[in-house]
């Protein structure tokens, strides 16, 4: 890996010099900036970073830092990462273009289009985009599982998840689903009669001059490599899903400026309507009345009285975080080679922190005194390297390798006791799990537990991951 003085050290190399950018910001805050990055890779040892700002919705800055790995003859601004969920917005404003062009509505039943969905004469697309359909989501785990060593087809996906039972009646949950996105992408090859990923080259890409790939074939010469880390283990060489998992719901990889450009195209209600652009940015209600906090495709917030536009992503090995005030004319693009760590979200956090200035809110974590117990229990044996599989599901099971409990075992133990072990926000339901996450922290050591379980006291785990916590 190269170290973080040689990833300073290769500015020149990284930086793509355009001089009407660099005026846009300070020399204190391009300072600022390349401290708040280095920082966080040096804190999460995630291998390398690329960003992009957007400031009066022009790019003003774009820099990569770091070993993108063996694949890449240098680091470089222009190099193509994974950008996952992050594709959905792209997705979703696919549907929208077909709306626009009298070939589908977003109130359309899912029926019309992918019949043997269940309940499919109850879905609206709107629906399958706003994640209130009720459709289970077929990968909730922060890791490939078992069937992804095999390619896939979104038929294949829908026979699998799209045919269980709805996890509840559409339009009165909010629950993040994969396996709408994938209904929803075979929904746009069948109105528009062309490959998804033809249909948005033609009317979206090209018009913005995007270089964009098939997330599938962003991996060898020429693409940044992806990695993991076991708890506080090494770093190492991510091995990635099977073609067609990603498909319609991440779909793509592209550098951060050509992300950046998707996000000018919003603030400047290009390409799509200025109509379309608004109806992606409404917060879809449920049945109830209550908020999802989500339009189609973007989760929606507030900073400073304004509306924030804003979605990460995570493929196997990769992590990024996109982040939009429109009616400022702001953006920030934070891309990362590793599915760990979460530079990704500190970087953007940190940058929009120094550029748009805003008190941070704190959220008081919500605990639940039997899964906590629990949690703590299977810590404790991921310290001693004696890990109850009773108490793990098939796929848990089969992500504990070997290697990994040792990794687990090797780094975990030699910190202790924990001085605090506390859940961070509320318990919340995806793909038939309950996931709960945790702060753990010893001194000068905080680690982040991402677990997902069978709902119930009894529920074994699916996943329980550890991971530093800047």
């Amino acid at each position: 890996m190269i170290a973080i003085r040689h990833a300073l050290a290769c500015a020149a190399i990284c930086f793509v010099p355009v001089a009407a950018w660099a005026q846009a910001l300070t020399p204190e805050q391009t300072e600022k900036v390349d401290t708040i990055v280095a920082d966080a890779l040096k804190t999460s040892k995630v291998p390398s970073a690329s960003i992009a700002i957007v400031r009066e919705g022009k790019i003003v800055y774009a820099k990569a830092y770091g070993d993108q790995g063996p694949d890449m003859k240098a680091t470089s601004a222009d190099a193509k990462y994974q950008i996952a969920s992050i594709s959905k917005q792209i997705t979703a404003a696919g549907i929208l273009l077909l709306e626009d062009e009298g070939k589908l509505s977003l109130d359309d039943k899912v029926s019309k289009w992918v019949p043997d969905v269940t309940d499919a004469d109850k879905i609206t697309i709107r629906q399958l985009l706003s994640h209130t359909s009720g459709l289970q989501d077929y990968w909730p785990q922060d890791y490939d599982f078992a069937a992804m060593e095999k390619a896939v087809t979104p038929q294949g996906i829908v026979d699998r998840w799209a045919r269980k039972p709805l996890d509840y009646a559409p339009g009165t949950a909010w629950q993040y689903s994969n396996t709408g996105y994938v209904v929803a992408g075979m929904i746009i090859e069948k109105a528009s009669g062309e490959p998804l990923l033809k249909y948005l080259e033609r009317k979206i890409f090209k018009p913005l001059k995007m270089q964009v790939v098939d997330n599938d074939k962003a991996v060898g010469k020429g693409f940044p490599q992806g990695n993991h880390r076991f708890a506080l283990g090494p770093v190492r060489k991510a091995k990635p899903a099977a073609d067609g998992w990603l498909w319609a719901m991440g779909e793509l990889a592209m550098s951060a400026s050509d992300l950046a450009k998707w996000d000018i195209a919003r603030i400047e209600r290009k390409v799509l309507t200025p109509e379309d652009w608004e109806t992606q940015e409404t917060i879809v209600n449920l049945a109830d009345g209550s908020s999802t906090r989500y339009g189609l495709g973007v989760s929606i917030g507030e900073r400073g009285g304004a509306k924030v536009v804003t979605h990460g992503g995570e493929a196997v090995g990769f992590l990024s975080t996109n982040y939009v005030i429109p009616s400022k004319g702001y953006a920030v693009v934070s891309l990362v080679n590793a599915d760990f760590g979460g530079a990704h979200d500190a970087i953007a956090d940190g940058i929009t922190d120094l550029l748009m200035p805003e008190p941070k809110k704190v959220v008081a974590p919500t605990l639940d005194q039997i899964r906590d117990d629990l949690a703590r229990k299977v810590f404790a044996q991921l310290q001693t390297g004696r890990l109850d599989r009773t108490l793990l599901t098939e796929d848990a099971n089969y992500y504990f390798t070997e290697t990994a409990t040792d990794d687990y075992h090797a780094s975990l133990s030699p910190l202790g006791e924990p001085e605090s072990f506390s859940m961070i926000g509320r318990p919340r339901l995806r793909g038939g799990f309950v996931n709960r996450n945790y702060l753990i922290a010893f001194k000068g050591q905080k680690l982040i537990a991402i677990t997902y379980s069978e709902p119930g006291a009894e529920g074994k785990f699916e996943q329980f991951i550890l991971q530093p916590r800047d």
